[in-house]
């Protein structure tokens, strides 16, 4: 086996799927993809408005670990509806805790980077998973409501 090999993304997280066994890979995969659909909606996750520069430019916006959580919320909702909880539940993610504990993880194998202000405890107690991922939804009206 090569010295490169060894050192490879894909060596690296089977690496870290046996030291770490609390989540499947597929947790990881959802992180990552949430992050960027996380750094692409940040302005309407967030009501935060992105101005000048940092709207037209394509370099990469700091996520803090309580928008991250907000935006795994969001993708979770849009991509999985009523069953996110569970789907995330079969992956070993109970809580925004488990995302600060996965984000850890891929900065420890380069994965991910991190900024000097980003604490793993930014992810702690973000909202509860009871409730978090039930779809907004608005019933139509009754048709004879309706302004016809």
């Amino acid at each position: 086996m090569s010295h490169e090999l060894s050192n490879s993304p894909l060596q690296a997280m089977r690496k870290l799927l046996k030291e770490d066994a609390r989540f499947k890979y597929e947790a990881y995969q959802f992180v990552r993809e949430a992050l960027q659909f996380t750094q692409e909606h940040l302005p309407e996750l967030t009501g935060a408005s992105v101005s000048g520069e940092a709207a037209s430019s394509s370099i990469t916006r700091h996520i803090t670990g309580q928008q991250l959580c907000e935006g795994c919320r969001q993708y979770a909702i849009d991509q999985y509806g009523y069953l996110a909880r569970m789907v995330l539940s079969t992956w070993g993610i109970r809580s925004t805790s488990d995302f600060g504990d996965i984000v850890y993880n891929l900065i420890r194998i380069e994965q991910m980077r991190k900024s000097d202000s980003d604490r793993r405890e930014d992810f702690d107690d973000v909202y509860p998973f009871d409730g978090a991922f039930e779809p907004d939804f608005t019933l139509p009206k009754p048709v004879d409501e309706l302004d016809c």
